[in-house]
């Protein structure tokens, strides 16, 4: 191993948010850790139930609403069904726009055969 290039692994007071406090060793000067063994669910078996903005008092409200019940989803068949009537829709309602300016195209036409004709007349 070659002297100086590698950084110093000392003993170092890891630091938990508990509270708990342990020695090891790191290349750190100072470890404030989360969690530790000490207070982890999983090293304690206590379980920690950590409440973000209501969310466990939002899901408890709607999963009393239905009395425990579980909510059913309508078949496929039936919510594609509705999207094909709301699609067919709206194709018809761009074909009959689209129809409107066809009937002007004709005359359009018209006025440029009557302009190429008096051209080749002159």
């Amino acid at each position: 191993m070659k002297e100086k290039i590698h950084p110093k692994y000392d003993f170092v007071e890891a630091v938990c948010a508990c509270g708990n406090k342990f020695l090891t060793r790191s290349t750190a000067k100072t470890l404030k850790l989360d969690i530790c063994a000490a207070c982890h669910p999983f090293f304690t078996g206590k379980q920690k139930l950590l409440d973000t903005e209501g969310r466990v008092e939002k899901f408890n409200k709607r999963f009393a609403s239905t009395s425990g019940k579980t909510v059913t989803r309508k078949p496929k068949t039936e919510v594609k069904a509705k999207a094909k009537l709301a699609n067919k829709a709206v194709l018809k309602k761009a074909a009959s726009a689209k129809k409107a300016p066809k009937a002007v195209a004709p005359a359009k036409k018209a006025a440029k055969t009557e302009a190429k004709a008096e051209k080749a007349a002159k």
